[in-house]
């Protein structure tokens, strides 16, 4: 069962460990619309929203602002019309982190049907 949603956000930290491996893998299980990508070397979790036109799409994206300011952890988002791309990385540590189980999940609740 997914519990992910019923956690909460910790601030990271320089010194915070990495996701990697083994637990992206079955993190990815548990959030499978996500996917893995890596740009300048650094791993993030991404995913491709898509509606019926920018309105919905706007609407959408300060969702996700509320839900990253009260986790006080802030994905990249891209607005266009009919789209939101999210991208969950930590910038301090160059990676993923523990956060990153656990927002993705979040924004389910978020997402249209």
């Amino acid at each position: 069962m997914n519990t992910l949603n019923k956690e909460k956000c910790v601030a990271c930290r320089v010194e915070a460990p990495k996701v990697e491996g083994a637990e992206i893998d079955d993190l990815l299980i548990q959030i499978p619309e996500w996917h893995l990508v890596e740009i300048d070397n650094v791993p993030r979790l991404t995913r491709q929203y898509k509606f019926k036109n920018f309105v919905e799409a706007i609407a959408f994206t300060n969702k996700v602002g509320e839900i990253a300011e009260a986790e006080d952890h802030h994905p990249a988002i891209l607005t266009e019309w009919g789209s939101v791309q999210v991208s969950w990385w930590t910038h301090k540590i160059k990676g993923l982190s523990q956060p990153h189980q656990i927002q993705p999940q979040a924004l389910v609740q978020t997402t249209p049907q």
